[in-house]
């Protein structure tokens, strides 16, 4: 039985609606710039072959997917999932002004629900969405319906670190300060709020790892950026027939 929750994900839906304009900006703030550098590097995981199908999933405002052509330098095709129409207005919009604009594409719908056919990506990423979704089996499923044999699923999120000197100044940083920067600069502290409690209410990287193996990837690894504050899975889905 699916656990989707569609109260907490219409919830969610109307967060990011309302936070868009400020969504990049307060990437780059709180993170310290690092966000576009972990991108980069999942983007640098999931590329393969001469002209790959890569499929980013919750793209928001779009720069994985316009960043990851720009990689490519347009050879492949690239496609941005999203549930909500201000992120992908923003998306749209920055697509309108790239030398790559040919080769993406964005399309509204659920993740955990993909509005595609099985096996037609050779890469699925999707950075910081896992704390935002209600079904994580059912989300680890459609990804590995959508890939095809041999596919890698790449995925980045935050979560707590590992008990250190780091760890606390990351508490503080993180649970306290966060939510009063992002109110002051999107005016819309509630939803800065719910992200401090979604890492720290999230699953541990390990158990993230596990649902991933669960629904049936293979060759999972954990790479841990700043003592595991943030991580990147990375999987293949396996060779042989099309499931």
């Amino acid at each position: 039985m699916s656990a989707v929750n569609a109260s907490r994900d219409r919830s969610v839906q109307n967060m990011f609606d309302r936070i868009a304009g400020r969504y990049d900006l307060l990437n780059r703030v709180i993170s310290f710039r690092l966000d576009t550098r972990w991108r980069r590097q999942a983007i640098r995981a999931a590329l393969t072959g001469a002209r790959p199908r890569i499929l980013d999933i919750g793209t928001g405002t779009g720069d994985l997917v316009l960043n990851a052509a720009a990689t490519a330098k347009g050879n492949g095709h690239f496609v941005g999932l999203d549930f909500s129409l201000q992120m992908l207005n923003l998306a749209q919009a920055k697509r309108a002004r790239t030398r790559y604009a040919a080769s993406t594409a964005f399309v509204m719908g659920s993740a955990m629900f993909a509005p595609f056919k099985n096996s037609i990506f050779d890469g699925a990423i999707t950075s910081f969405v896992l704390r935002n979704v209600s079904d994580l089996p059912l989300f680890f499923a459609e990804s590995f319906r959508v890939l095809k044999p041999g596919g890698k699923f790449v995925s980045l999120d935050m979560f707590p670190p590992a008990a250190s000197w780091f760890a606390e100044l990351y508490s503080i940083y993180f649970y306290c300060l966060v939510p009063s920067i992002g109110g002051w600069l999107s005016h819309d502290r509630k939803a800065y709020q719910y992200l401090s409690d979604s890492v720290r209410q999230f699953h541990p990287p390990e158990k993230v790892a596990q649902l991933i193996r669960e629904a049936g990837f293979e060759h999972v690894a954990v790479r841990k950026f700043l003592s595991g504050a943030v991580c990147m899975h990375v999987a293949n889905k396996p060779s042989g027939p099309a499931r």
